[in-house]
């Protein structure tokens, strides 16, 4: 029988959702971080609380009951609610929080963040920013379920319960090993890619899918058999000659500053580029203060990367 004196804690069902996201003790307790055992008896003790199990562990991981998954969503719920009833306080006695939980994508990322996080910093003396890297559907996700407060993410988002902020609009360089027959070309035509073998990242990250419809339009072929784990495998893959690839300017801003095994060229006429914006859930307390923080991301972007992107008006 469920205990009637008592009620879930925050912290309990945290845990529940948590676990039920990743299928997993173990990486749910990293996550988290705390340890296994503690997660454990945290759940234990929901389970008595509830008068039912929540999980069941098998060879394919940890699986929700029936039960488990009834209640999963209205917990997600409930966890949503009272981070942003908490955030809507911290707003309503300080103007906004201090501390923000903001997802980017791998391979975004490494490569923007240095360039305007002291910027940021020194502009907002009290702002914290907890930075997490996640594919963009995973970033989408986490934050409809409260997980992420604002996220970087690749544009078009169509999404009702989210607000957008264009940023910033990046190109895709083409690259080539140094004895490529292409090599030594600041431009070369789309028709010149026919044909051609193109590298890209495995399909879980949203670049692979934009590679993908490039290689499409172009008429070049896709390599699904030798696919980068992130963009620094791919491009030690294209210096092995397993083929050729496209890369974002910031990356190759930020990693490839004397490429000699590697040529770097544009696509005539043609150029490609993949846009980036700030997003939130449009029932945040703080959003007004998120549409002002991408108003300040928009000018540090443009002082210190206008060269490499475009910044959105």
């Amino acid at each position: 029988m469920p205990n009637s004196l008592q009620t879930p804690s925050f912290k309990q069902l945290e845990y529940f959702v948590t676990i039920a996201s990743l299928t997993s003790y173990r990486r749910a307790a990293e996550e988290l971080g705390v340890s296994q055992p503690a997660l454990t008896t945290q759940i234990r003790a929901l389970e008595n609380t509830l008068g039912l199990s929540l999980f069941e562990r098998s060879r394919a991981g940890t699986l929700l009951t029936p039960e488990g998954r009834a209640l999963l969503e209205q917990a997600r719920r409930l966890i949503l609610g009272l981070r942003e009833f908490t955030a809507h306080a911290n707003v309503l006695a300080h103007g906004h929080q201090s501390t923000y939980k903001l997802g980017v994508p791998p391979t975004l990322g490494p490569y923007l963040l240095p360039n305007v996080l002291p910027a940021l910093h020194s502009r907002y003396h009290h702002l914290k920013l907890y930075v997490r890297e996640a594919p963009p559907r995973l970033l989408l996700q986490g934050l409809s379920e409260g997980s992420y407060d604002i996220a970087i993410v690749p544009l078009p988002v169509n999404r009702d319960d989210l607000a957008i902020e264009p940023l910033f609009t990046e190109p895709l360089k083409f690259v080539v090993p140094a004895d490529h027959r292409l090599a030594g070309k600041t431009q070369v035509t789309p028709s010149q890619l026919r044909g051609e073998k193109v590298l890209t990242l495995e399909d879980q990250h949203h670049f692979h899918h934009q590679v993908q419809e490039i290689c499409e339009r172009l008429g070049a072929h896709l390599q699904r058999d030798y696919e980068g784990t992130s963009l620094d495998t791919l491009r030690q893959m294209v210096v092995m000659g397993l083929g050729v690839a496209f890369l974002p300017g910031l990356y190759v801003h930020s990693e490839m500053h004397n490429p000699e095994a590697l040529h770097v060229s544009e696509l005539k006429s043609k150029p490609i580029r993949r846009q980036h914006g700030l997003v939130w859930r449009a029932s945040a307390p703080a959003r007004g203060f998120y549409r002002e923080l991408a108003g300040h991301l928009r000018e540090i972007v443009f002082d210190r990367l206008g060269d490499v992107v475009t910044v959105e008006k």
